[in-house]
């Protein structure tokens, strides 16, 4: 999820009772929730080398164990040698208890989107996607929002911590919810997509790809992996059948000499064991230059998700 979304959800953690547990538990919690993305610094290098480490080690089994024990003892030295309260001194344990909590909510939200998260790092490079959000959910900012934002208000007329929390902790019920319901609508909306498809004539085989649009949870976008390629097309909860299939066919043209060549590349290596649904670009003639594309964010015609590779003055060259 965006940045936006892992903060608001720090502070409604700190809201629902995590700020009770210890000082400085609301700026932990802040930045316990956004520390897993400590990877995006790999931008800095470049943006292909980004991606081969993003949502890896820093959102990993391992990460989950060691960024709230470093998080927990920046807070207590911050407590130590810069607040210096002797009256209101941090607890190591509760600290590190705020820190667990929320580091671990932010891999949790990433797997909820079509960009998914590499929860075994480091034991295993395996991609884990949930398809069930969009990666920029303003429902999901509107429930935490308000409900840290009303839990604050009534903390600040005098409520009691309890009375105080009740926004907050109804927020996580009702973002839990629909959470929820996103998933089962994902699990069953793939059986539907399987049998629209069969009935339509197409035949899906591995993966696919249910994907949740900005706003509108009623609708999703479709990657369907046939033997030929891909098919795309547009889910529907509101419509009858639901699965409306683009006539067009999408080449994953991986096959070819050139392709290949790609492929074997530091940078098509890297480019694929991010992708999920790739395919490949090739000029007529003796290519120099494939394109390599991953459909669930980008076309033929390249973006983001594309990285140009050259391949030598023939197929296969160097």
């Amino acid at each position: 999820m965006d940045n936006l979304c892992h903060t608001l959800a720090g502070a409604v953690l700190a809201e629902a009772g995590l700020r009770r547990r210890t000082p400085l538990a609301v700026p932990t919690a802040l930045i316990g929730a956004n520390l897993p993305d400590l990877d995006a610094l790999a931008y800095l290098r470049d943006p292909l080398f980004a991606l081969s480490v993003r949502r890896g080690w820093t959102h990993g089994v391992l990460a989950m164990l060691v960024l709230p024990v470093l998080l927990s003892a920046l807070m207590l030295g911050w407590d130590r040698l810069v607040r210096r309260r002797r009256d209101d001194r941090a607890d190591p344990m509760g600290l590190l208890a705020v820190a667990a909590v929320a580091v671990l909510s932010h891999p949790l939200l990433d797997l909820l989107n079509t960009y998914g998260v590499r929860l075994l790092m480091p034991f295993s490079g395996r991609w884990f996607h949930g398809d069930a959000l969009f990666i920029v959910d303003p429902w999901l900012w509107l429930l935490f929002g308000m409900g840290t934002a009303l839990a604050i208000r009534r903390r600040r007329r005098g409520a009691s911590p309890e009375q105080a929390a009740r926004p907050a902790r109804g927020a996580l019920a009702i973002a839990g919810g629909y959470i929820g319901l996103m998933l089962l609508s994902n699990v069953v909306g793939r059986g539907i997509v399987r049998s629209e498809a069969a009935r339509a004539g197409v035949a899906p085989v591995g993966d696919l790809m249910l994907a949740p649009v900005p706003v509108d949870p009623f609708r999703r976008s479709v990657v369907l992996v046939t033997r030929d390629g891909y098919r795309r097309g547009t889910f529907l909860w509101t419509a009858s059948p639901h699965l409306t299939l683009d006539p067009a066919l999408v080449p994953r043209e991986l096959g070819s000499p050139a392709a290949k060549a790609a492929a074997a590349s530091p940078e098509g290596a890297a480019f694929l064991g991010w992708s999920r649904f790739p395919a490949a670009v090739i000029p007529p003639g003796e290519p120099s230059v494939v394109r390599l594309y991953d459909l669930r964010y980008a076309g033929p015609e390249g973006g983001w998700a594309s990285v140009d590779v050259g391949v030598g003055s023939a197929p296969g060259g160097p």
